[in-house]
């Protein structure tokens, strides 16, 4: 009897754990920056560079480079996500609405803006949860520590690696890793 409840428990355990890295960027809903619901399904076959942004920070003049990157490669299968967020000394304190207007207007932004969210802590969202731990994207562990830090997810949707707030968008990295078939 005990080795029939050991193996169960086992077989479980296994199941549960291949059940976490099956995961894949594609499982999960969030929604754009107007509210409306968007299944990130439907990047299915995509490149996804993911990057949590704001507004008033150092880093923002990125948002014309992101915009550059977008441009270049939008019609190779590769789409930029962005997130704004909030958890970095109030650097993105506005609205989905204000973020949106400040977006367009000051760097002509025309990937996809998702609504704001938290990248970190208790309330992290649950897509940058699966994003920034390993036991969850069964790739790497990359927690956000700033803005514009950019997730490369691939066509298949999991994660490829990760770039830091200060890695432009048109680092070494990001574009071999688009360059790549």
């Amino acid at each position: 009897m005990k080795t029939i409840i050991l193996t169960f428990a086992l077989l479980t355990t296994i199941t549960y754990a291949g059940a976490q890295e099956s995961k894949r960027f594609y499982d999960f809903k969030v929604n754009d920056i107007d509210g409306k619901p968007f299944d990130l399904a439907a990047l299915k076959g995509k490149k996804v560079l993911v990057v949590n942004v704001a507004s008033k920070c150092g880093y923002t003049p990125q948002y014309e480079q992101l915009e550059q990157l977008y441009e270049q490669y939008k019609d190779r299968n590769f789409v930029i996500i962005g997130f704004p967020a909030n958890n970095f000394l109030g650097q993105e304190p506005g609205t989905n609405e204000e973020i949106k207007q400040f977006c367009t207007s000051k760097y002509n932004v025309t990937f996809p803006m998702m609504a704001k969210i938290s990248v970190k802590g208790k309330d992290i969202d649950p897509l940058y949860a699966w994003l920034t731990d390993k036991k969850q994207n069964g790739v790497l562990d990359a927690p956000v520590k700033w803005n514009f830090q950019k997730f490369m997810i691939n066509e298949d949707g999991r994660v490829a690696g990760f770039a830091a707030s200060g890695d432009k968008p048109f680092d070494e990295k990001i574009i071999s890793w688009l360059e790549k078939k």
